[in-house]
């Protein structure tokens, strides 16, 4: 269960930084609100940042 939850926390760190060196502050930020919204239950802040990263990705 550790190497898990190792693996899980490096593909995360990397898709973060995946995301921040392609869409900026931008898209941390939207990845930051869907993150939370997801964790938190919370619909609105969830759609804020998916749509946060959609409009990054059509750009």
């Amino acid at each position: 269960m550790p190497a898990f939850a190792l693996f899980v926390a490096v593909v995360v760190v990397c898709f973060e930084q995946l995301v921040e060196s392609r869409f900026g502050a931008v898209g941390v930020i939207g990845m930051l609100m869907l993150s939370i919204g997801v964790k938190a239950r919370n619909v609105t802040c969830s759609c804020v940042g998916a749509v946060m990263l959609a409009l990054l990705l059509t750009r």
